[in-house]
């Protein structure tokens, strides 16, 4: 008799994340995983090498010092901030522990692959809301909830369109869910967003439970990581920040030691490294909007983004799939988006000025070839 595990673990897709190798080439300008652009930060990567002497120490489960120097750097309360193996892992653990077998999670259509992932695991029906022009509709994802659902995820800005929400649709949306509906904002991208009236999620969290207008305000969470402009993506790095009752849950189902040392070093340092962020954003909007019209001037449609990457649309899979190869006989591997229902597009992260004048040099021969 074959042991067998529950149902919904066999409906599972798993995640496969972006091509770092192609056979046969020597050089290989990966712009597949929106890593950051200029590796991590000088202070990060000393931290990481003075911590090899003492790896063979438990580091501390409380992540004290590294929770305070991100409650210093954001301006919120370490006590409220949980830290984790990646937000993926965050993610995965608030959807176990408020979905399960018999409730329904809610996500927009092309959200990020992990929701999806998750909450099959965790045995959840998952409702997928279709967008408009690959941004979240808010009225279809407050139409979509039921009786059964506990979890609805937006990721503001999304991954991976680019696309993102004004501040008054996620509180539109907030404030159209029940009071018993978690709503867990991804924030992955945050750092990269310029926009005055954008807040990342610490508004709604700490709205939790207060009377607006009348009507109370539920319970939000804000994830967030240093995969992206920290640069710190082989670390495993992520934190969330949630009225202490949700803190309560995740400190007593994460692992005592879910976050390494050296990653605890690490994040610590690069939230004090002087000018990084700054530095990075402002690359980062130079050269999104440089490979943008360079794309366009090619002929191929780029969707509106405020992350470190662009969607490419190329109207059908055939076309896309012809690119792709393109580019990597070149060396340069992007994300083909087949397993977010796009196969029509692929979403190119921005790397350095050489990498992206690679990138855009390839495409506008191959469209012109």
């Amino acid at each position: 008799m074959t042991v067998m595990p529950r149902p919904s673990i066999l409906s599972v897709e798993p995640y496969v994340g972006g091509e770092s190798k192609i056979p046969g080439v020597n050089r290989i300008v990966k712009l597949s995983s929106n890593e950051g652009a200029f590796g991590p930060p000088p202070s990060a990567i000393a931290a990481i090498q003075a911590m090899a002497t003492d790896a063979h120490r438990y580091p501390d489960g409380g992540a004290k010092a590294l929770r305070e120097a991100i409650g210093a750097r954001f301006g919120l309360d370490p006590a409220r901030i949980v830290v984790g193996n990646g937000s993926d892992e965050l993610i995965s653990l608030l959807i176990l522990a408020y979905g399960g077998e018999g409730t329904e999670l809610v996500m927009s259509a092309h959200g990020f692959l992990m929701y999806d992932i998750t909450g099959r695991w965790a045995g959840c029906r998952i409702i997928k809301v279709p967008e408009r022009d690959l941004t979240a509709d808010i009225d279809g994802m407050l139409a979509a909830v039921g009786p059964r659902t506990r979890l609805v995820f937006l990721a503001n800005p999304n991954n991976p369109t680019g696309s993102i929400l004004p501040q008054s649709e996620v509180e539109r949306l907030r404030a159209g869910l029940r009071e018993d509906i978690l709503l867990v904002l991804d924030s992955a991208y945050a750092e990269y967003v310029t926009r005055p009236d954008y807040d990342a999620g610490a508004k709604l969290v700490d709205a939790s439970g207060t009377i607006v207008d009348g009507r109370a305000f539920g319970t939000t969470v804000m994830t967030r990581t240093f995969s992206k402009v920290f640069g710190l993506g082989g670390m495993r790095l992520g934190w969330c920040y949630a009225p202490a009752p949700v803190i309560d849950v995740l400190s007593r189902v994460r692992g005592p030691f879910n976050v390494n040392a050296a990653a605890m070093a690490a994040g610590i340092a690069a939230v004090g490294e002087k000018g990084w962020v700054e530095c990075a954003v402002e690359h980062n909007i130079a050269w999104r909007a440089k490979v943008t019209a360079a794309l366009e001037a090619a002929g191929i449609k780029v969707w509106p983004s405020e992350g470190n990457f662009v969607l490419a649309d190329f109207a059908t899979a055939a076309k896309a799939k012809a690119a792709d190869d393109a580019l990597k006989a070149r060396g340069l591997i992007v994300r083909a988006m087949g397993s977010y229902g796009l196969p029509q597009c692929l979403r190119i992260t921005i790397g350095t000025a050489e990498e992206c004048t690679m990138v855009t040099e390839a495409l506008t021969a191959f469209m012109h070839g």
